[in-house]
């Protein structure tokens, strides 16, 4: 079995697939099987696992999803200007994706023996909120969404939400951890766009397609260099009779919360 890593720079294979996490990969400690599919116009793919929920989130492009009777046209532009699209289905749901643009998406699946009722969710489900403006001088100024978690979805194993981060700004701020596994898949607005992922203290260079895979119990700020906003898909998986609700903040850093530190080296040394 493969030695177990934290921090990944995955590819497309030749079939258009780009695995992150699966359950016995070095990144098995996620408890989640994640995957990236590109796929061209008048493509089709289908999902459907015995035992596991998935949820199919649309990162660019158009597409007819369909499943059990239903079906629906979902389009996005791209993650940095277009908000989420996401089929959450239960095990044993068959899932249709037909390209009608070239598309993207991202499929995250964890075992679960639960039967629940499909669900798309579209941007007004989960809207972009504004957090941290005003705060920590003004560097972690990210918007934030969230599909679903344990507060409207109690029945899946899973969270699954989105930041954008301003140019040059922290997300994961203040430092803070949490038991549950956690997963972040990284995009940038550029091509050649970077910044950093902290995963307790360690630090590793975050780039455009790369991916943490945080354990339970580390710290896991973020930043993304100037110039650049930086997109992250971020999925948790609540361990068993111990869901995802809250985080633990290093009480190291506790103080800006409270704080309004001097907000440029100007100030500090006296100068205008």
């Amino acid at each position: 079995m493969e030695e177990k890593k934290v921090f990944g720079y995955p590819d497309f294979d030749a079939a258009n697939e780009m695995i992150l996490t699966t359950y016995d990969n070095a990144y098995r400690d996620m408890l989640m099987d994640i995957r990236v599919y590109r796929m061209k116009g008048g493509e089709k793919r289908t999902f459907c696992r015995e035992g596991e929920e998935c949820a199919v989130l649309l990162q660019s492009g158009e597409a007819i999803l369909r499943w059990e009777n239903a079906e629906h046209v979902v389009y996005r532009r791209d993650v940095f200007s277009e908000g989420p699209w996401a089929l959450h289905v239960s095990g044993g749901v068959e899932v249709q994706v037909t390209c009608v643009k070239d598309t993207e998406i991202l499929v995250q699946c964890t075992k679960n023996s639960k039967s629940f009722s499909s669900k798309l969710y579209g941007p007004g489900d989960a809207p972009w909120k504004d957090v941290c403006r005003g705060k920590y001088g003004d560097t972690a100024n990210r918007f934030v969404n969230t599909l679903f978690d344990y507060n409207n979805a109690p029945y899946s194993n899973m969270v699954l939400g989105e930041v954008l981060n301003d140019r040059g700004n922290w997300s994961g701020y203040i430092p803070h951890d949490h038991p549950q596994p956690e997963t972040y898949y990284f995009l940038f607005d550029r091509p050649e766009g970077f910044g950093a992922s902290f995963i307790g203290d360690e630090v590793y260079k975050s780039t455009h397609r790369s991916f943490s895979a945080i354990p339970g119990g580390k710290t896991h700020p973020q930043v993304c260099a100037p110039g650049y906003v930086m997109y992250t898909c971020w999925m948790i998986r609540h361990l068993d009779g111990n869901p995802w609700t809250t985080r633990n903040d290093d009480a190291r850093y506790t103080w800006l919360n409270d704080s309004a530190p001097k907000s440029n080296c100007a100030e500090i040394v006296g100068r205008k």
